[in-house]
């Protein structure tokens, strides 16, 4: 049945209203980092697929994954990945209803973006 009142009601705050949280742009950011995986992962795939195939075609893929963008694809896909990982942990915690409370749930957003560019930074110092 349509609602005869409609117009008359006003509309709900929207994004121009409301400042983003730091949960909610964490809750995003998850998201994101979780499609940008998946194109790393067919990034590698295929050098895998080349490393295969033969040396012509391998030649070419790691040219690419070895490149400079390579490198920045590659460094950000292992910053996506700890971040990634990080936030699913928070979740996890959250799945258990612990630190629910506004102030520990920012604090974990804070730990997982700071834990992230720290474990990304400690992973490339490792594997370098």
């Amino acid at each position: 049945m349509a609602d005869v009142n409609r117009g008359k009601r006003p509309l709900s705050p929207h994004l121009q209203i409301y400042r983003p949280q730091l949960t909610s742009v964490t809750s995003i950011l998850t998201r994101i980092t979780g499609n940008a995986l998946i194109v790393a992962s067919v990034l590698i795939v295929w050098w895998l697929l080349a490393a295969s195939t033969g040396p012509g075609y391998f030649a070419v893929a790691d040219g690419f994954v070895t490149s400079w963008f390579g490198d920045i694809v590659m460094f950000l896909s292992l910053w996506a990945l700890w971040y990634h990982t990080l936030a699913g942990v928070r979740h996890l915690i959250w799945d258990n209803a612990k630190m629910l409370e506004i102030d520990r749930a920012e604090m974990l957003g804070w730990i997982v973006v700071i834990g992230s560019g720290v474990l990304t930074v400690l992973s490339v110092i490792i594997l370098w």
